[in-house]
């Protein structure tokens, strides 16, 4: 029976992580523990030189100098001993942290770019770009930094047992109680129900702010053309506030147990001096007694800085530990299953076979319903319709974007979910309404269609997406880095820069959500022109919001409602004095439409 592999969770999986790089991180731990204890050896020293001074006050001639020398070159050298120590400590940690982070990221990336359309559809950008670059790099400092103060933690109270109790037991445990008394308090601080619920709600306050932080830098320009500030968004401000409070109301709560600890590390000598006063009156060898009073005051100073360490390795830790907890929310999401016996398309014709489709499963209204028809191998295929008809979701479906909920969509006979997703991608190149251009150089821009492309064939293909013309004109043509020094295209140059990485890709099947949307008459018709003739003997697909674009398609489906409510060509369709015909008679209308003179009529 096969059994199903649970993931840990929390501080176990924090720790599974940590672990990726296993000897650096022990090596480094190790190191850690030996810098710790290397770090006592000068107050030891310097105890032994007190008390062999305060052995000959009377006569400081006759002290051992040679003892003292080699006290001081021992105090001397195990302090640079311990910087020593702790920076190949660090060294081991952050190699291993950096090799770790370098790991998870790839795979995170890899993975998000294997999950489907859908995914990114109810996930924002936002929330994706915190986990990469918060979450996931929150694990470097915790295996780099925490890690070795953790093991030095750890080792600090079995050292400091020793060395409290080698002396004088009493004064030991006056030193030590303190200790406990602060790691208590510390318990209840941060490791109650309600600290782990702040985590939580922390993150997604975070998260939340992180999305609308984006969303209001992509609406600025709209922001700006209507006179509005950050004020006026609401959502953005808002969030910004109630972050603002609600980490202030959570740091208040902390107030209290942050200065009692503060103050009880930092002042563990006000617990010895009361018993040394006690206990020096009744002490048989005062002299003795004396210098292990000075030894136990002079250690109580050095016991601030690796305890204060451990309050900060357990808040952080558990911040870490919910920040992964979200990657691997994220990772466990599955990409679409992929056939064990892939097939390939021997010709590229698309047919819809009662394809039904929802986006938010069972239960949820259908985005489209029993669709069918088929897009034949050297023909273009128009799909029309109103807003929200389900134009668009027909297209993301044919490079499988999102699985169909009902029939198949079929390339060549064979059903798209029985290929391979690589070998899907490479036969269907297609150009979206939403362009996106990478801040890099035109030809790279245009490359990414084809990276195994010649320069000259990237020319080709903007020359015949009428790109050539403008690129020319930028100050290091084709070489030119979008986006910096003031270098910005308008929309229809960047719509026809994503036209000729399309073509250039050269797919048998082009899936174009209005490729010509945003060029003008003139680039129009010869944009046409130059589709007429990269298009012979592929299978396209184009979604049209102009009718005018696709009069001449050998196929035009109208879809009404998420179903197919007729289907022809453009003098079939406007007899039958259907959908389409009305379509039709009101675009021709909208075209005719022009400003009247005042006091004049317009007759459409």
């Amino acid at each position: 029976m096969e059994t199903k592999t649970v993931r840990k969770t929390g501080m176990a999986r924090l720790w599974e992580l940590a672990m990726i790089k296993k000897g650096l991180v022990v090596m480094s731990c190790a190191l850690a523990v030996i810098s710790t204890a290397t770090a006592f050896l000068p107050f030891v020293a310097i105890w032994f030189i007190i008390r062999e001074l305060a052995a000959h006050l009377t006569d400081l001639s006759a002290a051992d100098g040679a003892y003292l020398i080699r006290m001081g070159w021992l105090a001397a050298g195990s302090a640079i001993g311990a910087i020593f120590l702790n920076f190949c400590a660090l060294m081991c940690s952050h190699v291993a942290a950096f090799t770790t982070l370098y790991k998870l990221k790839l795979d995170f990336t890899r993975h998000i770019a294997s999950l489907p359309l859908g995914f990114h559809s109810a996930n924002s950008t936002g929330k994706l770009r915190k986990v990469v670059d918060e979450n996931i790099e929150k694990l470097e400092s915790f295996i780099a930094h925490q890690l070795p103060d953790l093991a030095g933690a750890i080792a600090m109270p079995v050292i400091t047992l020793i060395l409290l109790f080698l002396f004088d037991w009493r004064l030991g445990l006056a030193s030590f109680a303190p200790i406990l008394i602060a790691y208590f308090i510390q318990m209840i601080a941060f490791g109650n129900e309600s600290a782990k619920t702040f985590i939580k709600q922390y993150q997604d306050s975070l998260e939340d702010m992180n999305n609308a932080a984006v969303e209001y830098v992509r609406g600025i320009s709209v922001l700006k053309a209507f006179n509005q500030t950050i004020f006026s968004f609401r959502k953005f401000h808002e969030m910004i506030k109630n972050y603002g409070k609600f980490v202030s109301s959570y740091t208040d709560s902390f107030e209290n147990h942050y200065v009692l600890f503060m103050a009880i590390i930092q002042n563990v000598y006000l617990f010895l001096i009361p018993l040394i006063v006690f206990l020096a009156g009744g002490a048989a060898d005062y002299a003795e007694f004396a210098m292990s009073a000075v030894f136990y005051l002079i250690f109580s100073l050095s016991l601030y800085t690796p305890f204060a360490k451990v309050m900060y390795v357990s808040s952080l830790g558990k911040q870490v530990a919910d920040g992964i907890e979200r990657m691997d929310k994220v990772l466990a999401v599955s990409p679409l299953p992929e056939s064990q016996t892939p097939e390939t398309a021997r010709e590229y014709s698309i047919s819809f076979e009662n394809v039904s489709f929802t986006y938010n499963g069972e239960g949820e209204a259908e985005a489209i319903t029993d669709v069918s028809f088929t897009a034949k191998q050297g023909e273009i295929t128009a799909l029309v319709g109103p807003s929200g008809s389900g134009k668009s979701t027909l297209a993301h479906l044919i490079p499988r974007f999102y699985d169909v909920t009902g029939g198949a969509v079929k390339i060549g006979g064979v059903d798209i979910r029985a290929m391979a997703n690589d070998e899907l991608m490479s036969i269907v190149g297609f150009v979206f309404q939403d362009v996106f251009l990478f801040k890099q150089s035109v030809m790279d821009n245009i490359l990414i269609g084809n990276k195994k492309a010649t320069r000259e064939q990237a020319i080709a293909a903007a020359k015949a997406a009428q790109c050539h013309e403008f690129i020319e004109k930028l100050p290091q043509g084709y070489d030119t880095v979008i986006g910096t020094k003031n270098i910005h295209l308008s929309g229809g140059e960047r719509q026809r820069l994503v036209i000729a990485r399309a073509l250039l890709k050269d797919a048998p099947i082009l899936v174009l959500d209005e490729a010509t949307a945003f060029a003008d008459p003139e680039n129009e018709q010869k944009i046409q022109f130059a589709f007429e003739e990269l298009m012979r003997r592929k299978t396209v697909v184009i979604i049209a919001h102009r009718l005018s674009t696709v009069r001449g398609a050998d196929k035009i489906v109208v879809m009404d409602g998420g179903k197919v409510a007729e289907q022809g060509v453009h003098e079939e369709l406007l007899k039958a004095e259907g959908r389409y015909s009305r379509m039709w008679a009101q675009y021709n209308r909208a075209m005719n439409w022009s400003i009247a003179a005042k006091g004049e009529t317009v007759h459409a």
